[in-house]
């Protein structure tokens, strides 16, 4: 299928986006149901595109930068593979090829994920440098640039996709070898691990171990669905809170206030 030029701008200002989104957060264009979806609706394959959208939202559940985690890249798995099923023409018939490069795409995508932060680590001195200054606009400006490159993150392959068509694409990625994607899942297993470490290691206290032993325990409940797990969270939440202030009312602190409990983050809210 052939795009027109009006229809080409539209799929890059979504790429880009998504690529901005996947950072914001504010309005999730970079999730795959929206992704997708915009661009079938642009390209007048909105009936395809949207169930490629929701099987990749389907996938896309499990992925979460957690701690220094960085998941698999959602938004360029989304707008490629997108871009891939529309050019292809072949409809609904082509959304099981899509989502077979979509995962791939989205591992690969770690590499740019990487290189794109690492540029904004030495923005965020030029922006440090600034604000000793006291310079606002240099502030506002390089913020502004910081959060372009993520949209060009996106947008970028997603013209070359345009250009060089799906064909090209799924050649280059079948010319990838073993061991430099079994090296990216691996890598990227360990760096999940890191994250989890990491965020244990900021939240872990006494009175919050159990809870996280609990959780663990409920996931590996096959009939729990994320509703349960939910409420069942939730409620352990509102334990914990209730009994933590009523140990803060039972406490022999002489000055009034609460009483120190060992969780860091509950003596922080208690103080305010």
């Amino acid at each position: 299928m052939q795009l027109n030029l009006i229809q080409i701008i539209l799929v890059l200002i979504i790429a880009f986006l998504a690529g901005m989104e996947g950072i914001l957060d504010q309005f999730h264009f970079h999730q795959p149901v929206i992704a997708c979806t915009l661009i079938g609706l642009v390209t007048n394959n909105l009936m395809p595109c949207l169930i490629l959208g929701g099987t990749l939202e389907m996938i896309a559940l499990g992925w979460a930068n957690i701690g220094a985690a960085v998941a698999p890249d959602a938004a360029l798995a989304s707008v490629a593979s997108a871009i891939i099923l529309v050019l292809g023409g072949q409809g609904r018939a082509g959304i099981s090829s899509a989502i077979a490069i979509a995962v791939p795409l989205a591992v690969a995508g770690l590499l740019l994920t990487i290189l794109v932060r690492t540029l904004a680590t030495g923005i965020v001195h030029i922006m440090d440098a600034a604000a000793k200054e006291g310079n606002f606009k240099k502030i506002d400006f390089w913020q502004i640039v910081a959060i372009c490159m993520q949209g060009l993150r996106i947008a970028i392959p997603a013209g070359l996709i345009l250009i060089i068509g799906p064909k090209p694409v799924k050649e280059f990625l079948g010319l990838m070898p073993s061991w430099l994607t079994d090296g990216l899942s691996i890598g990227g297993g360990l760096v999940v691990a890191v994250g989890y470490a990491m965020v244990i290691n900021m939240m872990a206290s006494r009175e919050v171990w159990p809870f996280f032993a609990i959780g663990f325990v409920l996931a590996t409940i096959q009939d729990l669905t994320l509703i349960g797990l939910g409420a069942i969270g939730l409620s352990l939440a509102l334990l914990y809170l209730a009994l933590s202030n009523n140990n803060n009312g039972n406490s022999d602190d002489h000055g009034g206030g609460h009483a120190n409990i060992g969780d860091p983050v509950g003596d922080i809210i208690d103080d305010y």
